[in-house]
C-alpha cells in the first residue's frame, strides 16, 4: 500500500472524516494592481483589447455591465448616469481596486467626466477613477499633441457633443471623420481596413499631430503600432488609452511598444 499523503498530526481525531488544513495565502492575480471596468451592455470590444493590454503579470482586471442600448444617441448615454455606481460596487466587493474605469467615451462626454467621477466614487470610492475621454486627455498632455483629427463611428449629434468637448479643453479639432453608425452591434464589425484607411486620410494632413479614434466598441489596438509608423504620428483609440491610463493610475510603468508609442511613455 502506498505511503499516506495525510499528515495524521493534522487529521482531527476522533473523527477523519473531516480534515482541517493549515495554508498560506498570496497576493492572488492582484500582486500589483487590481482595475476594474464598467462595461456597455452593447460593447463587443472592451474586455478583449483592454485584457490584452492591461493584463500584466500581477495585474488582476476584473469587469462588469451596465444596462444600455445598442442605439448610441445623447439620451440613451445619458440614461446610463444612475446605474454607474451600483454597477460599480458589483466588482469584488469586499476587495479593494486601485482603479476603476467607466469604459464609454461618449456617455462620458455627455454626462461629463464629474459627473461620471461622482457615480464611480459613490460605488468605489477607493478606486482612482477613470474614463475613456480623461484618458485620452492624458495621453494628448503626455505625447505633446494638440491638433488633434478624430474618427467615431457616431452619428451627428453625438458628434458635435465629443467635439465641443475636446475643443472646451484646448486642443483643436481641425478635422472629424464619422461613420455615422449609431448601432453598437455594427460598430464591433466595422473592419480594419475601413478604419485604416479613415486613420491614414485623417492623420496624413499637415494640420493634424495626432488622430483619436473614440468609441470602445471599435477594434483598432492590433493595428496601431502600424498605423504609427506608416504616419510618422500617434495613433489612439478609447480602448488603447483608457488601459494605458488605468495601469498609469495604478502605479504600472511597464512600457509595452506592441501597444503603440504611448506605452513607451
Amino acid at each position: 500500500m502506498p505511503e499516506s499523503l495525510v499528515d495524521e498530526s493534522l487529521v482531527d481525531a476522533p473523527d477523519r472524516s473531516f480534515i482541517d488544513f493549515p495554508f498560506q495565502a498570496s497576493a492572488g492575480l492582484a500582486a500589483r494592481a487590481r482595475i476594474g471596468a464598467v462595461v456597455l451592455a452593447s460593447d463587443h470590444t472592451v474586455e478583449h483589447e483592454f485584457w490584452e493590454m492591461v493584463a500584466q503579470p500581477g495585474v488582476a482586471v476584473h469587469f462588469t455591465r451596465i444596462a444600455s442600448s445598442a442605439i448610441i444617441t445623447p439620451t440613451t448615454l445619458a440614461a446610463m448616469e444612475d446605474t454607474i455606481a451600483s454597477q460599480a460596487a458589483l466588482i469584488l466587493p469586499d476587495a479593494h481596486l486601485d482603479v476603476l474605469a467607466y469604459a464609454c467615451t461618449s456617455a462620458s462626454i455627455v454626462l461629463g467626466e464629474d459627473r461620471v467621477f461622482g457615480q464611480i466614487k459613490k460605488g468605489r470610492p477607493e478606486a482612482r477613477p477613470n474614463t475613456p475621454i480623461t484618458a485620452a486627455f492624458a495621453a494628448f498632455d503626455s505625447l505633446d499633441v494638440c491638433r488633434i483629427a478624430v474618427l467615431t463611428p457616431y452619428t451627428r449629434d453625438v458628434n458635435e457633443l465629443v467635439r465641443g468637448y475636446i475643443e472646451a479643453r484646448g486642443y483643436t479639432v481641425p478635422v472629424f471623420g464619422s461613420f455615422n453608425e449609431p448601432d453598437d452591434n455594427i460598430v464591433a464589425c466595422i473592419t480594419t481596413d475601413s478604419l485604416r484607411r479613415a486613420v491614414l486620410a485623417l492623420g496624413k494632413r499637415d494640420d493634424v499631430d495626432c488622430v483619436f479614434v473614440s468609441c470602445t466598441s471599435v477594434r483598432l489596438a492590433d493595428a496601431i503600432a502600424s498605423l504609427e509608423a506608416e504616419l510618422g504620428k500617434p495613433v489612439l483609440s478609447s480602448n488603447q488609452v483608457l488601459a494605458w491610463h488605468s495601469l498609469r493610475l495604478a502605479g504600472i510603468q511597464d512600457q509595452l511598444a506592441q501597444w503603440g508609442r504611448l506605452f513607451t511613455l
